[in-house]
């Protein structure tokens, strides 16, 4: 069971705003909630491609780690800004702490 107070759950930093909601059978799905993916929840894709935001590697693990979870053609159909907004969160996930310490240190 997932513990709801885990702050990677609630951090509004690691919300999405789209720019173009996605529609879904009378629902209309205008932000999304990303979560840090663990190991198994990257399985089958290369960190360099999610790294350098290939389309199809974000398109397969955003419906891992999205609330509400939204499905692998809809990643596709996502306006391009909205799907590079999603994967700029998701190349911060793969850093480590103290290397986005170092980088703000260093300007």
């Amino acid at each position: 069971m997932t513990d709801m107070t885990d702050t990677t759950l609630v951090n509004p930093d690691h919300q999405v705003t789209l720019d173009r909601p996605i529609q879904r059978a009378g629902q209309t799905i205008a932000a999304l909630q990303l979560r840090k993916p663990t190991a198994g929840e990257l399985r089958g894709l290369s960190l360099v491609a999610v790294l350098q935001m290939d389309v199809d590697a974000i398109a397969t693990l955003l419906p891992r780690i999205s609330a509400p979870t939204i499905h692998k053609p809809e990643c596709l159909a996502m306006d391009p800004a909205d799907l590079l907004a999603c994967g700029i969160v998701v190349a911060g996930f793969l850093q480590q702490k103290g290397s986005t310490d170092t980088a703000s240190q260093a300007e």
